[in-house]
Protein backbone atom coordinates (compact mmCIF):
# COMPACT_ATOMS: atom_id res chain seq x y z
CA UNK A 1 0.00 0.00 0.00
CA UNK A 2 1.17 3.21 -1.34
CA UNK A 3 0.86 6.36 1.12
CA UNK A 4 -1.39 9.06 -0.68
CA UNK A 5 -2.39 12.62 0.27
CA UNK A 6 -5.75 13.41 0.94
CA UNK A 7 -8.06 16.24 2.24
CA UNK A 8 -7.88 16.12 5.87
CA UNK A 9 -11.64 18.23 6.13
CA UNK A 10 -13.31 16.03 3.36
CA UNK A 11 -11.61 12.58 5.17
CA UNK A 12 -13.47 13.98 8.40
CA UNK A 13 -16.32 15.10 6.91
CA UNK A 14 -17.32 12.03 5.57
CA UNK A 15 -15.80 9.37 8.49
CA UNK A 16 -18.45 11.81 11.08
CA UNK A 17 -21.25 10.40 8.42
CA UNK A 18 -20.02 7.24 8.07
CA UNK A 19 -19.69 6.86 11.80
CA UNK A 20 -23.50 8.88 12.81
CA UNK A 21 -25.07 6.27 10.08
CA UNK A 22 -23.60 3.59 11.80
CA UNK A 23 -24.80 4.47 14.86
CA UNK A 24 -28.34 5.33 13.62
CA UNK A 25 -28.45 2.33 11.73
CA UNK A 26 -27.37 -0.08 14.71
CA UNK A 27 -29.57 2.03 17.30
CA UNK A 28 -32.59 1.71 14.97
CA UNK A 29 -31.74 -1.81 13.06
CA UNK A 30 -31.21 -3.28 16.79
CA UNK A 31 -34.25 -2.30 18.59
CA UNK A 32 -36.78 -3.06 15.76
CA UNK A 33 -35.42 -6.73 15.27
CA UNK A 34 -35.37 -7.23 19.04
CA UNK A 35 -38.78 -5.29 19.36
CA UNK A 36 -40.33 -7.59 16.51
CA UNK A 37 -38.74 -10.83 17.81
CA UNK A 38 -40.59 -10.26 20.96
CA UNK A 39 -43.73 -9.65 19.92
CA UNK A 40 -43.69 -12.48 17.87
CA UNK A 41 -42.08 -15.05 20.71
CA UNK A 42 -42.73 -13.29 23.87
CA UNK A 43 -40.55 -14.48 26.92
CA UNK A 44 -42.79 -15.51 29.90
CA UNK A 45 -40.18 -14.91 32.33
CA UNK A 46 -40.03 -11.41 31.02
CA UNK A 47 -36.33 -11.62 29.65
CA UNK A 48 -35.71 -10.48 26.47
CA UNK A 49 -31.82 -10.70 26.45
CA UNK A 50 -31.61 -13.12 23.71
CA UNK A 51 -33.49 -11.36 21.13
CA UNK A 52 -31.83 -8.24 21.92
CA UNK A 53 -28.48 -9.99 21.51
CA UNK A 54 -29.80 -11.26 18.17
CA UNK A 55 -31.18 -7.79 17.07
CA UNK A 56 -27.93 -6.50 17.35
CA UNK A 57 -25.89 -9.30 15.83
CA UNK A 58 -27.90 -8.98 12.98
CA UNK A 59 -27.79 -5.38 12.50
CA UNK A 60 -23.87 -5.08 12.83
CA UNK A 61 -23.97 -8.01 10.26
CA UNK A 62 -26.01 -6.22 7.86
CA UNK A 63 -24.09 -2.69 8.51
CA UNK A 64 -20.43 -5.04 7.73
CA UNK A 65 -22.28 -6.05 4.80
CA UNK A 66 -23.32 -2.55 3.49
CA UNK A 67 -20.03 -1.08 4.44
CA UNK A 68 -18.24 -3.87 2.24
CA UNK A 69 -20.48 -3.08 -0.83
CA UNK A 70 -20.34 0.56 -0.71
CA UNK A 71 -16.70 0.70 0.06
CA UNK A 72 -15.49 1.64 -3.64
CA UNK A 73 -17.63 3.96 -3.97
CA UNK A 74 -16.21 7.42 -4.11
CA UNK A 75 -17.49 8.78 -0.85
CA UNK A 76 -16.12 6.18 1.10
CA UNK A 77 -12.26 6.76 -0.49
CA UNK A 78 -11.08 8.68 2.45
CA UNK A 79 -12.42 6.66 4.97
CA UNK A 80 -11.33 3.10 3.49
CA UNK A 81 -7.95 4.54 2.55
CA UNK A 82 -7.36 5.76 6.43
CA UNK A 83 -9.13 2.16 7.60
CA UNK A 84 -6.59 0.35 4.93
CA UNK A 85 -3.86 2.57 6.42
CA UNK A 86 -4.48 1.68 9.78
CA UNK A 87 -4.43 -2.08 8.80
CA UNK A 88 -0.62 -1.75 7.51
CA UNK A 89 0.69 0.24 10.36
CA UNK A 90 -0.61 -2.56 12.59
CA UNK A 91 1.08 -5.42 11.08
CA UNK A 92 4.30 -3.11 10.97
CA UNK A 93 3.83 -2.36 14.64
CA UNK A 94 3.38 -5.95 15.45
CA UNK A 95 6.65 -6.63 14.51
CA UNK A 96 8.45 -3.90 15.30
CA UNK A 97 10.73 -5.16 18.04
CA UNK A 98 12.23 -7.89 15.34
CA UNK A 99 12.21 -4.58 13.16
CA UNK A 100 14.09 -2.75 15.41
CA UNK A 101 16.58 -5.36 15.82
CA UNK A 102 16.88 -5.89 12.26
CA UNK A 103 17.57 -2.32 11.65
CA UNK A 104 20.69 -1.87 14.13
CA UNK A 105 22.11 -4.62 12.20
CA UNK A 106 21.89 -3.07 9.05
CA UNK A 107 18.71 -4.81 7.69
CA UNK A 108 17.77 -2.33 4.95
CA UNK A 109 14.10 -4.36 4.59
CA UNK A 110 13.73 -3.34 8.06
CA UNK A 111 14.55 0.05 7.60
CA UNK A 112 12.33 0.76 5.12
CA UNK A 113 9.08 -0.78 6.94
CA UNK A 114 9.94 1.58 9.98
CA UNK A 115 10.20 4.65 7.72
CA UNK A 116 6.96 3.36 6.50
CA UNK A 117 5.80 3.13 9.82
CA UNK A 118 6.87 6.16 10.68
CA UNK A 119 5.60 8.15 7.46
CA UNK A 120 2.53 6.63 7.70
CA UNK A 121 1.77 7.35 11.14
CA UNK A 122 2.61 10.66 11.00
CA UNK A 123 -0.30 11.04 8.13
CA UNK A 124 -2.23 9.53 10.44
CA UNK A 125 -2.04 11.49 13.37
CA UNK A 126 -2.12 14.42 11.37
CA UNK A 127 -5.32 13.42 9.84
CA UNK A 128 -6.86 12.71 13.20
CA UNK A 129 -5.34 15.47 14.66
CA UNK A 130 -3.29 13.62 17.72
CA UNK A 131 -0.64 16.20 17.83
CA UNK A 132 0.66 14.77 21.31
CA UNK A 133 3.07 12.25 20.14
CA UNK A 134 4.69 13.80 17.11
CA UNK A 135 7.42 14.85 19.32
CA UNK A 136 8.28 11.51 19.83
CA UNK A 137 7.85 10.49 16.29
CA UNK A 138 10.56 12.91 15.19
CA UNK A 139 12.89 11.60 17.62
CA UNK A 140 12.44 8.31 16.41
CA UNK A 141 12.98 9.52 12.60
CA UNK A 142 15.96 11.25 13.59
CA UNK A 143 17.38 8.02 15.05
CA UNK A 144 16.22 6.22 12.32
CA UNK A 145 17.83 8.36 9.57
CA UNK A 146 21.00 8.07 12.10
CA UNK A 147 20.79 4.11 11.33
CA UNK A 148 19.99 4.61 7.55
CA UNK A 149 23.19 6.91 7.37
CA UNK A 150 25.42 5.04 9.48
CA UNK A 151 24.80 1.42 7.09
CA UNK A 152 24.51 3.54 4.14
CA UNK A 153 21.06 3.01 3.02
CA UNK A 154 18.36 5.15 1.14
CA UNK A 155 15.24 4.78 2.61
CA UNK A 156 12.45 5.28 -0.47
CA UNK A 157 8.80 4.59 1.45
CA UNK A 158 7.16 3.84 -2.35
CA UNK A 159 9.30 0.91 -2.18
CA UNK A 160 7.49 -0.76 0.67
CA UNK A 161 6.00 -3.25 0.25
CA UNK A 162 4.32 -5.53 2.83
CA UNK A 163 6.05 -8.64 1.55
CA UNK A 164 9.41 -7.61 3.26
CA UNK A 165 7.09 -8.26 6.87
CA UNK A 166 7.70 -11.74 6.06
CA UNK A 167 11.19 -11.34 6.75
CA UNK A 168 11.08 -10.97 10.27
Amino acid sequence: MQLQDIDKSRYRKHLNWVIGLCIVSLTAGSLGIAQLLIQLFPDSDGSHFHWNLLGVLVTCAVIAAVLKKVKTHPFMTEVVYVWELKQALNKITRKMPKLKKAAAQGNANAMLAIQYSYSGSRQLWHLDDNTITMEELSLWQAELEGLAQAHNVTLDIELYDERILREF
